[in-house]
């Protein structure tokens, strides 16, 4: 699972392992280790409606349960929604599947959803 954090927004690849994995456990979770024994960890749950949460260096984000299993089982490429936060801000998320690229490159992609753009 990649992470991809800019601004007040959020964004979650998933492999297609990782998805499917997601869609029986209902769970996915990854983690980067700091020197000094930090670790963020990052992680996908499921829950009745859209929620986040920042906590002991854990961040947490609930996809809707009733968008979930749509988005495993079709094309559909991504979820995404706002979350408002206590200064009226927004918390753009987006988790989507994880697709090959179009150019060749070092890290392994075999895992990835095949490219739409690929056969163009």
């Amino acid at each position: 699972m990649k992470l991809r954090i800019q601004g007040n927004s959020i964004r979650f690849r998933l492999s297609q392992t990782e998805v499917a994995n997601f869609g029986s456990d209902g769970a996915c979770m990854g983690k980067t280790e700091f020197p000094n024994g930090y670790t963020l960890v990052y992680r996908l749950s499921q829950a009745p409606e859209l929620s986040g949460n920042f906590t002991n260096n854990i961040i947490t984000i609930a996809l809707p349960e009733a968008e979930i299993e749509s988005w495993i089982n079709s094309d559909q490429v991504a979820i995404q929604g706002n979350l408002t936060l206590e200064n009226e801000d927004k918390l753009s998320i987006l988790v989507e599947k994880d697709f090959k690229c179009l150019t060749e490159r070092s890290e392994d992609e075999s895992d990835l959803f095949p490219n739409p753009k690929e056969s163009h």
